[in-house]
């Protein structure tokens, strides 16, 4: 299978505009926000979904792109996310970002597939 352009050409995922990107949308939507656990899965999807579209605007055309959003109670404990992931080492990429208030915290990935 022959590749088309290589994506250093065509819109490249940039971690360092992505993890900008996702740190600008949790601090418009999450700053003063208390941690109401009625409240999280729907302040979860509207999170991931201003990030995706946001990325989308950015032009990443030739992205699959996929958001996880966490969202918790902050109380002073720990917490270890991990992801495996089997793709493209030369062309695919992830930004992350962690926000944290007095009430809850928040990790926000985004992750970056290109389609060949």
């Amino acid at each position: 299978m022959s590749r088309t352009k290589h994506p250093r050409s065509i819109g490249r995922f940039r971690v360092g505009v992505v993890e900008k990107c996702i740190r600008e949308i949790q601090r418009e939507q999450l700053s003063g926000v208390q941690y109401v656990s009625e409240e999280i899965p729907s302040l979860s999807l509207s999170l991931a979904n201003s990030i995706k579209n946001r990325l989308k605007e950015l032009g990443f055309n030739r992205y699959k792109l996929v958001v996880q959003v966490v969202i918790g109670e902050q109380r002073g404990e720990g917490m270890k996310m991990a992801a495996r992931c089997f793709w493209d080492a030369d062309t695919d990429s992830y930004a992350k970002d962690i926000y944290v208030n007095d009430s809850l915290f928040c990790v926000a990935a985004a992750f970056g597939i290109y389609y060949y």
